[in-house]
């Protein structure tokens, strides 16, 4: 199959986006809107601009000093919490950072409706709810997971952290048995000061896991050629 990699469907149910409606006050971003447009964005070079989507950006922290030190990047940083979002957009309008968009939704709905195939270079998960009590929440077990692959370009990366040894241990079993992926896994720095719940965790000494995740050349997904209709 020309080197394609077929995911093992058969213990995955399948996610269905045409049955999610987008959410309230939705839009498309320019920064999306541009890249479908070849000819603007030839002229203005975001045809080549790497877009990184943050989920669950909380209070802002990491997207703020992502987009500080990465000025060649662009970043969608979604939070669906309204607190957090308002003390996310607050410290963003005093900053004014012109290579973030903070998008105040649901993520998976969100990001069905927004995001093509094939156009992201990497999606943080950062100390996701660890849903310990209801699994097949957990981002690794979600059908909506194989959809977001397909949001991933070739080479890209999902980068998920959390402080939970057994939430870290089940989603390698997930990247081997599942999605087939390769990864590494290493322990987080105890100087690392990415979010507000990395320091927390940290300072009180817990140990901090990073999985990444890389998206083979020729992997396949039941939606590399789906798009929202709307």
């Amino acid at each position: 199959m020309n080197g394609e990699r077929i995911l093992s469907h058969n213990q995955v149910r399948a996610f269905q986006p045409e049955k999610l409606s987008a959410p309230r006050d939705f839009f498309i971003p320019e920064v999306i809107k541009h890249r479908a447009n070849k000819d603007t964005a030839a002229k203005n070079g975001t045809d080549t601009l790497p877009l990184i989507l943050e989920i669950g950006a909380g209070k802002g922290k990491h997207a703020l000093s992502f987009a500080a030190a990465h000025t060649d990047k662009h970043l969608i940083a979604i939070e669906r919490t309204r607190n957090k979002f308002e003390a996310f957009t607050k410290i963003f309008k005093q900053q004014c950072p012109n290579n973030i968009t903070p998008i105040h939704a649901d993520a998976i709905a969100w990001t069905v409706h927004a995001i093509p195939p094939n156009s992201l270079t990497r999606i943080y998960l950062l100390y996701p709810n660890p849903e310990q009590h209801n699994p097949n929440q957990q981002w690794l077990n979600m059908p909506f997971f194989e959809f977001l692959l397909s949001r991933l370009r070739a080479g890209g990366e999902v980068v998920l952290a959390t402080n939970i040894d057994s939430y870290m241990a089940h989603a390698e079993q997930q990247a081997i048995n599942i999605w087939q992926l390769p990864y590494s896994c290493h322990r987080i720095p105890t100087d690392s000061q990415r979010t507000h719940f990395e320091i927390k965790y940290l300072a009180r000494g817990d140990t901090c896991w990073q999985l990444t995740l890389k998206k083979p050349e020729h992997y396949v997904t039941r939606f590399d050629n789906w798009y929202a209709t709307d």
